[in-house]
This record gives structure tokens, sequence and C-alpha cells, in this order.
């Protein structure tokens, strides 16, 4: 049995402790700023006991659940803490800024780091809307760095694999940052904007699938996402700018009553997703 540390239960890290509870005989511990939180996390047996400064030292694995500053933040304070037999892995929706600042803290104080992000979510966060089988089927992104060993990965897969994870995915923090910019940040940016049309306020009764898929991540957590948005400026601005020219041409085919171009630019969107997959 191992000794499992969680640094904050929201959505993310209350479904790990729950699916580590759930899947596994570890011993989890774990830690939250909001002390209701706290008693959910007691009261539903995700947690055996508080995670603190002394308690740090007996965790095998770490797993950091917070958002990109804060959780630079708790690395700096908490890194001389951590026994250098153990692995932090950060949870966090951005790779470069967390592995340029948490790196260097496990270089100087011996412990093991590799970034992480499980492709897991809902549109409503907390504790609260934690689950066991949140990850089932997921990918878990793993970032290691030259420095990772392969048997620490094969612990590390193994492990995510036992949550329920279905398959996990090798990066690098640049590769990770710049295809999350257009599979996840891209997506919450543009369902934000829409639900900013005026129509939206009279949807009821004309609206179905299409516009609930389209709205449904527009209920987000802006404290955090704008935190994740600016530590991936460079590549989200990209991204914004190739969907910006996209709208332009379909709008500019349609003002100007242009049929065929109409017809070519909605024929090579449904190729195009017929080639890429997925959902």
């Amino acid at each position: 049995m191992s000794t499992i540390g969680i640094v904050g239960l929201g959505l993310i890290g209350g479904s790990m402790a729950k699916a580590v509870k759930f899947h596994t005989d570890n011993r989890v511990l774990g830690t939250d700023l909001d002390p209701d939180t706290m008693t959910l996390a007691f009261a539903s047996g995700a947690i055996d006991n508080v995670l603190d400064g002394q308690s740090i030292g007996e965790c095998d694995l770490l797993l950091a659940a917070l958002p990109p500053e804060a959780l630079i933040r708790w690395a700096e304070e908490n890194a001389p803490r951590i026994s250098k037999t153990a692995v932090l892995v950060d949870l966090c929706g951005v790779k470069r800024l967390i592995a340029d600042a948490v790196g260097p803290l496990a270089d100087r104080y011996g412990f093991a780091y590799v970034g992480g992000h499980p492709m897991a979510g809902k549109e409503h966060g907390g504790f609260k809307n934690s689950t066991a089988y949140l990850f089932a089927g997921a990918s878990m992104i793993l970032t290691p760095d030259g420095k990772t060993d392969a048997p620490l990965l094969e612990r590390l897969k193994a492990f995510f694999l036992s949550l329920g994870f279905g398959t996990i995915t090798y990066s690098t923090p640049g590769e990770h940052d710049r295809i999350i910019s257009y599979t996840s940040q891209l997506c919450h940016i543009t369902s934000s904007a829409f639900v900013k049309s005026p129509t939206a306020q009279t949807h009821m009764g004309f609206s179905a699938g299409s516009f609930r898929d389209m709205t449904r991540v527009a209920y987000l957590d802006e404290n955090m996402w704008t935190q994740l948005f600016m530590a991936n400026a460079d590549f989200l601005t990209g991204e914004l700018d190739t969907l910006i020219g996209h709208l332009t041409e379909y709008r500019d085919a349609i003002r100007s009553g242009d049929r065929t171009r109409l017809h070519d630019l909605l024929r090579e969107g449904r190729e195009l997703k017929m080639t890429a997959g997925g959902t």
C-alpha cells in the first residue's frame, strides 16, 4: 500500500481521491483551503487524513490539482518537505509554466516531478461534483523530461490505468500546450463568446442538441481559466486568429450571396471532420 497525497480537492482532485479509494487500497491524504470541502471529503471517505506540512513527507506520490499560480506557490513552499523518494505529478491544464517552475525545485530538493493532465471534466466543478468514475476511459497526458526514468513512467502508467483511465499519452510540455490550446482552450473561449449574443436570452423553444453542445463549457471558473489562457497566450492567440479567419470566410460568402463558395466551405469542414475523427 502506498500513501497518495492530493493537493486541492475540487472536481479533479476530489475525483482523484475518490478513484484512488474506490479502485485501490492506497492511503489518501488530502488538503483544500475550503473547510466545507474537507468535511465532505472526510464524510465521503475520499481521504483518510489531512495532508499537511508534516504528513507530506509520508507520501509516495503527490497529485497537485490547483490552478497554475496556486500550484507554483504550493510547490515553492512545500518542496523542502517532499520525500526524496516521492513523485510529484501536477494535474494542471498548462504544462510549460508549471514545468519551468517545478522542475528546478525537484532538481534542487531531490524528488521526481512529472507533468500531468487528465483529459476529463464537467462544466460544474467542486468536490460536490467529483466522482470516482470521472476518468473512466479518458486519456491521461504525462509530460516527462529527460531525467524521468522508464521504471517511474511504468509505475505512473500502471497507477493511472488502475483509476480507470483508458490511455496514457506522452508529450512534451510545449507540444501539450500547443495542442490543448485548440482541443480545450479555444472551445471554452468560443463557447463564452457564443453565449454573448442577445439572441441567447430568447432561445427557449428554439434550441436543441447543437445549442447545448456549443454552450456547455461557457459555464466555467473565470479565475482559473484566465490563468490558463494567459499562460498559453502564444498558442491560444494563434488558434484564435485561425478561427477568426475561417469565420470571416463563411461570413463573407453568406453576405455576398456566393452559394458556391459557401457550399465548398461547408464541404471542406465536413471532410476535415471525417479525417480528424474523435468526439
